[in-house]
């Protein structure tokens, strides 16, 4: 049995505007405190922007494959994988591209100068207590890369009396997980450690499609290790250190070419992230935070000889004063290093550069009226300096019910490899120029509706994003078979809808977005977006037992810029079943695909089918 995107859109959307219409129970989700809007704590109720938060609930409850699939399945962006968890993974934000999604673990910056964007297969997701989704432009927060928006992920954390959380999980295509942590303090300090392990023989990644290089009919694998380890201590009133420091590994096997099935091709990411931070709280109305994070991704090919490595150093100090009742000023200095070792660069196979930038904002709340704005300037040491913006406003027209609007810019600066390899600029021919940065220019209008567990919102948005760098004709460098230049532009509008609630006993979530990705130049529909994607999720507690499903579909799209070639549209079904033998111990089925949906999210590559995992996790207190 299988679903057709059209008839799973209409029951979509009808469910959704039920769960959407229903009345508010019991928790008060809305006092949230989030950081990501504005880079200071808020409550949720007090955000302006498109936030989506992922609780460690929603993370157990789900039991994703990925924090990209957690993303996917929660409504927060579309996913395209070459295959199994550990392949090649782009996500879309509101369809701006994979490297115009800035991406944060503890307040790391996770970034390939090689690619662009974050390796979200190398990302770890057994360690992450909450994700915070910032859908939109936030460049005058965070400088460089948030064109499309920004996914903070926050890894788990101790403090109180010592407890442990252990996991161990089975499943079909030959799966085993296996994951642990301990948590706690004493004293003035907390601690948080944590292991994870994940085994799969997997499936066929590749089809047997006209044109395919790479199929080859056998099951490819993969394997994880992760680690974090976490520590904090508090040395006086208002004043706290803390260090992290979380390292991945990831082993997929991929099939590079049909020509030579014998070989056991590999593809090895290792993905390091470390932070050191001081907060201190000075007065009632000063707070600072000085941080030092470094960044580490690593990807190689086996046996075919390919590696690159991508280091990012971060030097930021942050803070609040609260100038009066309901108004506070934001300010921050930053330093961002970006370093690549890839041998495809012409200055010996390095390429450096870094990025000073100051910022401030301004945050008032007068009774029903919000306003918030920000401004930073960032320069760079290769192409100069990038000054971004944003302005956002809100208005409370009834209880729980606010208009909100906003208009910022924001930027992406070209990577070391686009710059540096003998496909960028050639600056020694006359009339060309070094790459500029991308640029993306944002307005949006939107409606919140909040009230004990429910949370209603609709927002509009249309993004322009030019000087988008393409890889075009030959000419403006030293390569004959192409360039990278500077000549696109891209449209992207739509609109995104949201809401959560409690029916009695049960707790429903639906998104659906509607969007209109477009090339501005020819009009075509950008490479692997869909028009339409929606998700629905439900879960109750019946005694000791609780159970939840899913629904994600995904409209028909494009796979090249041509718009010559279609993939499918899906909707796919997700249950989960979970039962609570005594309060620390829980048994846990999930089923993802139930249906066993042939899909394919990119020509050539299949997705994931059918799994069943069983799990057993244990948390007692120690």
């Amino acid at each position: 049995m299988s679903l057709s995107f059209p008839a799973a859109r209409r029951s979509l959307s009808a469910l959704a505007v039920l769960a959407l219409a229903l009345p508010a129970h019991a928790q008060n989700k809305l006092d949230t405190v989030v950081t990501t809007a504005t880079r200071t704590p808020q409550r949720l109720s007090e955000v302006l922007a498109d936030l989506t938060v992922i609780t460690r609930a929603d993370i157990e409850r789900q039991a994703a494959a990925s924090v990209a699939d957690l993303l996917r399945n929660n409504g927060c962006a579309e996913m395209v994988r070459n295959g199994g968890a550990a392949s090649t993974t782009s996500l879309y934000l509101r369809g701006a591209d994979t490297r115009h999604t800035l991406v944060l673990v503890d307040g790391v910056r996770m970034d390939s100068q090689a690619t662009g964007g974050a390796s979200w297969q190398g990302i770890p997701l057994a360690q992450v207590e909450r994700v915070e989704v910032l859908k939109g432009p936030a460049s005058a927060i965070y400088g460089s890369d948030a064109v499309g928006g920004v996914v903070q992920i926050f890894t788990r954390k101790g403090g109180g009396k010592t407890s442990a959380d252990l996991g161990v999980g089975v499943g079909n295509l030959g799966t085993r997980k296996l994951d642990g942590g301990i948590f706690g303090g004493t004293g003035p300090l907390d601690y948080a450690v944590t292991l994870a392990g994940e085994r799969s023989d997997g499936f066929n990644a590749t089809l047997d499609v006209p044109g395919s290089f790479s199929y080859i009919p056998d099951r490819d694998g993969w394997r994880k290790h992760q680690a974090s380890l976490r520590l904090g201590a508090r040395l006086a009133d208002g004043q706290r250190v803390e260090g992290v420091v979380l390292r991945s590994h990831v082993n997929g096997q991929y099939d590079a070419s049909k020509s030579q099935p014998q070989n056991d091709d590999r593809a090895l990411q290792d993905t390091d992230a470390a932070r050191l931070s001081w907060t201190g709280q000075w007065t009632p109305a000063l707070q600072t935070q000085l941080s030092y994070g470094e960044s580490r991704d690593r990807y190689e090919t086996r046996p075919s000889p390919y590696l690159t490595i991508t280091h990012v150093r971060n030097l930021a100090l942050t803070g609040s004063y609260l100038l009066g009742a309901g108004s506070q000023l934001n300010f921050q200095a930053e330093r961002i290093e970006d370093k690549l070792e890839n041998s495809g660069l012409v200055t010996a196979g390095v390429g450096k550069r870094h990025r000073n930038a100051i910022g401030a904002g301004y945050l008032f709340n007068a009774g029903a009226f919000s306003l918030q704005a920000h401004a930073r300037h960032d320069d760079d040491s290769e192409f100069g300096g990038v000054s971004t913006g944003t302005l956002l406003a809100g208005y409370e027209i009834a209880k729980g019910l606010r208009i909100v609007g906003s208009a910022g810019n924001a930027f992406r600066a070209p990577t070391l490899y686009q710059q540096g390899t003998v496909y960028g600029p050639d600056l020694s021919q006359p009339g060309v120029q070094a790459l500029q940065a991308e640029r993306g220019h944002n307005v949006e209008f939107g409606l919140k509706y909040g009230s004990g567990d429910t949370e209603v919102s609709a927002t509009a948005y249309r993004n322009r994003v030019g000087n988008l760098i393409v890889f075009g004709a030959a000419g403006s460098c030293r390569s004959a078979f192409g360039c990278y230049q500077n000549v696109a532009a891209a449209r992207l509008q739509g609109l995104s809808l949201a809401g959560s609630t409690t029916a009695g006993i049960v707790n429903l979530r639906a998104t659906v977005d509607l969007q209109s990705p477009k090339d501005a130049a020819t009009g075509q529909r950008l490479a692997r977006r869909a028009r339409h994607t929606a998700t629905l999720n439900a879960d109750t507690a019946l005694g000791d037992w609780l159970l939840g499903a899913g629904v994600q579909a995904s409209g028909a799209r494009w796979d090249n810029a041509a718009n010559t070639r279609k993939l499918g549209g899906y909707a796919l079904v997700n249950a989960s079943l979970q039962y609570r033998i005594r309060p620390d111990l829980r048994l846990q089925l999930n089923v993802d695909n139930a249906f066993d949906r042939e899909t394919s999210t990119a020509y050539g590559y299949a997705s994931t089918p059918r799994t069943a995992l069983i799990s057993l996790r244990w948390s007692p207190q120690l």
